[in-house]
């Protein structure tokens, strides 16, 4: 098959949510936290870089371990780990990388000649008393740095602001000297917390965590994750540090506030906490993100989709997608894991209560190896009512499907081109311990379609693959 993006854009063995993606002679890279397939808890891994040239979305490279959680002499025993992180390009051409460990509210930064060279630690973010950010008597704790330099000043974004906590006030926003350390003016509050967000404009969206800055023109683009955790919203400015007014909802993970082919309230996958940026490609605008699966927090993939400014600078929310950087519909034609599923759904879906959530009765993206194993993955638990959605395919004279599919399940996969459409045909499975195909004569409409496939019958069945023929 040729080519194509794909989402996620990684393999489905890879983990990297908090995706914070840059441009760096010609290629693009994209820093972000680890997550352990089969993990206990966020970020078990050490931080791992990827690239791929501004060309070709569809090949990205791994350029390897980047910096390892015992790096920092705050971790020597590797008991902490590295949460989500950010890198910026300081005045002295070198690459800074900016982080928080998971139990100290102080911000590390590590510092390479190459974008994904081998990081070192360098020192923390201090005031000109060597006093550390974070540690000083008023200072609200630091979290998710997120890093802008311009000239010799670099501007930190900081915070973790749960609702009803009134200990912390919201984003906040720290300028810093040409050493990349030392603050040159304190900490401001640029997005309100929950407490605070009364007149603000910010509310029902206040932020949470994951503040991410970038600049298009003049204007300050401050992505952050809401209260609501499973969106990325963002503010705007004309000044890195003051005046930033909520505009929107750029995407969810659960699909949410869409509808344009879906009620808006309805999720249309599980949902859960959501951190990541835009950036531009080759003048074309992107917003990563990450989505949940193996049924728990802690193995998130990162995927991407197009985005675009409107005259007025704002940005209409996208949904969610299996073509993510492809730039337009995959060809309708071949064999696709279903792990590229944008949607995943049953009668009982929820929207992300906080919990781990995620047990044997709802459908699940998964693999079957340990951490590390490079291995596709697929669709486990899917129960009578279980649905994948797969969006978009140009297809033309399709009149097979395939599907290959094990587990102790007696039943149906019906086929449609919309989660509540008519059902274009039905393929019958039986219990099988091995990926087994099964096909049946079924007619897809020619042109761009969405492809749905639900289970109906008894017990459960996993989903390794579908082929359009």
């Amino acid at each position: 098959m040729t080519k194509q993006g794909l989402n996620p854009y990684l393999p489905s063995w890879e983990y990297i949510p908090d995706a914070e993606p840059y441009v760096f002679n010609d290629r693009v890279y994209v820093y972000g936290s680890h997550d352990r397939f089969n993990g206990h808890a966020y970020c078990l891994n050490d931080y791992v870089c990827w690239s791929a040239s501004v060309d070709d979305l569809a090949d990205w490279q791994y350029e390897g371990v980047i910096y390892k959680k015992t790096d920092d002499p705050l971790n020597p025993d590797g008991r902490m780990c590295l949460y989500a992180p950010d890198v910026t390009l300081g005045p002295d051409g070198r690459y800074y990388l900016y982080y928080v460990l998971d139990k100290v509210s102080v911000v590390s930064v590590a510092v390479c000649d190459t974008p994904a060279g081998k990081y070192e630690f360098y020192g923390y973010v201090h005031d000109s008393d060597g006093v550390r950010l974070g540690e000083r008597e008023g200072d609200e704790p630091q979290f998710d740095p997120g890093v802008l330099t311009e000239g010799d000043q670099t501007f930190l974004y900081t915070g973790f602001c749960a609702v009803g906590d009134k200990s912390r006030s919201g984003a906040m926003a720290t300028v810093l000297g040409p050493d990349m350390l030392t603050i040159l003016e304190e900490p401001v509050i640029v997005a309100p917390s929950e407490p605070y967000s009364a007149g603000s404009g910010f509310e029902g969206h206040e932020f949470f965590e994951a503040p991410s800055i970038r600049k298009k023109g003049d204007t300050f683009y401050l992505v952050y994750s809401s209260v609501v955790m499973h969106e990325l919203c963002y503010a705007t400015s004309s000044h890195p540090t003051k005046g930033f007014v909520y505009r929107g909802v750029i995407v969810s993970n659960n699909d949410l506030h869409i509808d344009s082919y879906k009620p808006a309230n309805k999720p249309m996958y599980y949902g859960g906490n959501n951190h990541g940026s835009i950036i531009a490609i080759n003048d074309k605008w992107y917003i990563f993100y990450h989505r949940h699966t193996n049924g728990s927090n802690f193995s998130r993939q990162g995927c991407i989709e197009p985005i675009e400014f409107l005259g007025d600078g704002t940005i209409p929310q996208v949904e969610m997608t299996s073509c993510g950087s492809n730039g337009g519909p995959l060809i309708g034609q071949g064999e696709y894991p279903a792990y590229l599923a944008c949607n995943l759904f049953c009668r009982d879906e929820e929207i992300y209560t906080g919990d781990l959530w995620m047990d044997s009765q709802f459908p699940k993206i998964t693999q079957d190896g340990k951490d590390g194993d490079e291995e596709t993955g697929y669709i486990a638990n899917m129960t009578d009512s279980a649905t994948a959605g797969f969006k978009y395919f140009d297809c033309q004279g399709i009149k097979k499907v395939k599907i290959k599919v094990r587990g102790y399940c007696n039943g149906e996969f019906e086929v449609k081109t919309s989660w509540d459409g008519e059902t274009l045909g039905k393929i019958p499975v039986n219990f099988t311990n091995v990926w087994t195909e099964y096909s049946s004569d079924i007619v897809i409409p020619d042109g761009i379609q969405a492809l749905y496939i639900t289970y109906t019958g008894n017990g459960r069945a996993s989903l390794a693959s579908f082929t359009l023929e």
